[in-house]
Order: structure tokens, then C-alpha cells, then sequence
């Protein structure tokens, strides 16, 4: 079981995805918590953190904003291949 800094993994999947998917935009969380329908910046960095409980409605502004699905972003992060 993977865990976050809450020990829930669908909290620490949608922590990593939010920031990688930001990140990937080159945007600030201001940004994105502008882009997702005027959220708080607070928001947008408790749930990078993996501190909020974000409702639904919360989940699919920020998915719409980062152009993705609300399940995209509960996504495990995928595992580095190993050499062989």
C-alpha cells in the first residue's frame, strides 16, 4: 500500500498528480486555483500537500482546468522501469 503524509493513497495519488500536472503547465498553484474556477491558493496547496478533502465539485474544477478527468487524478503514480 503506497501512503502519503496521510497514509492514504488515493489522497497522496491525487497530491502528486495535481502538482505533476501543474507543474507540467509551468503554472503556480495562484494560477491553477485562478484557472479552476477562482479557488483559494490554500486549497490548491493543501491538496498538493495531501491536508484537504476536497469535494467533488472541487475535484472537477481542477480537473477541468488541467484538462483531465476527476479519476486522472487519483491515478497511482507509475513506478520507474528497472534496468535489466
Amino acid at each position: 500500500m503506497a501512503s502519503g503524509t496521510t497514509g492514504r493513497p488515493d489522497r497522496a495519488a491525487l497530491a502528486y498528480n495535481v502538482r505533476r500536472l501543474r507543474e507540467l503547465r509551468r503554472w503556480s498553484q495562484e494560477r491553477l486555483a485562478a484557472e479552476a474556477g477562482d479557488l483559494r491558493q490554500g486549497l490548491i496547496s493543501d491538496i498538493e500537500r495531501a491536508k484537504a478533502n476536497p469535494t467533488l465539485t472541487t475535484l472537477e474544477f481542477v480537473a477541468r482546468a488541467l484538462s483531465v478527468t476527476v479519476r486522472d487524478l487519483f491515478k497511482p503514480p507509475r513506478s520507474p522501469r528497472r534496468p535489466r
